[in-house]
């Protein structure tokens, strides 16, 4: 994709080392101040709307954003210009991160109203609440589903890290500028364009989010955070590229 952009660098840098240093602080002392939580949880913090897109949860999920951000990061910075690549980037993060927040909250309230209607005292709630926030451990009531109670769980007690909607974000709008690039898969030998390449990703991320069930392995991927970001990445480039696009404006 030629050579990596100085903003392309920066951001790939600052996640490492947010990420070492998270290694080094520990896990839920990191999370607990930088990872975005829903927001009726005692740890929320309004800068965890942007600190979190640096925070990953592990090796393999750094080391692919980090690789999709190097490989389409420079060639559109290259293209739209720094300020406009920030823009996008940062503006796509926002928006993962708004999506993700609003299906936790429409399914938390009537995970919440489940316990409550089965006559769990809300002191009990908040006590299980608090306990599945900090180790993860959680215990369900004879008269509410798992089902549900893990629900209320993952929604209240499981925060939220990674630049993946911001990433979402870069990539769809690559899709929208470079829509005929042909871009080779491992293991596929044959070109595909950049636009069914990326319509193809979404749709999973659509599947996941609908049904629960990821194709990616993982149990714990935020679809509709990957979502999020690409509609915002989409509609923004598809603006630019339908009203701005020369190159005296652009850089």
């Amino acid at each position: 994709m030629g050579r990596i952009t100085d903003t392309v660098k920066v951001l790939l840098i600052i996640n490492i080392i947010v990420f070492v240093g998270a290694l080094g602080i520990g896990g839920y002392a990191s999370d607990q101040f930088f990872a975005l939580w829903y927001p009726e949880n005692n740890n929320f913090q309004v800068w965890q709307i942007i600190t979190h897109m640096f925070m990953h949860g592990n090796g393999t999920h750094i080391f692919f954003n980090m690789f999709v951000l190097y490989m389409f990061g420079s060639h559109l910075e290259y293209s739209i210009g720094q300020k406009k690549f920030l823009f996008l980037y940062f503006s796509a993060g926002l928006g993962a991160a708004g999506l993700q927040l609003f299906f936790h909250y429409i399914q938390f309230k009537p995970a919440l109203e489940a316990h409550l209607q089965a006559g769990i005292p809300m002191s009990n709630i908040l006590e299980m609440l608090d306990q599945a926030t900090i180790n993860r451990s959680y215990y369900s009531y004879e008269s509410i589903s798992s089902d549900v109670t893990a629900t209320l769980i993952d929604s209240y007690a499981v925060p939220m890290v990674g630049a993946s909607g911001a990433i979402s974000g870069v990539i769809a709008a690559f899709a929208v500028l470079f829509p005929n690039l042909p871009l080779y898969l491992m293991f596929i030998p044959i070109p595909i364009k950049a636009k069914y390449l990326v319509a193809g990703y979404f749709a999973m991320d659509l599947f996941g989010g609908l049904t629960g069930q990821s194709i990616y392995g993982a149990t714990n991927v935020a679809h509709w955070a990957h979502i999020g970001g690409a509609v915002i990445g989409f509609i923004t480039m598809w603006y630019w590229k339908k009203n701005s696009f020369n190159q005296n404006r652009w850089n």
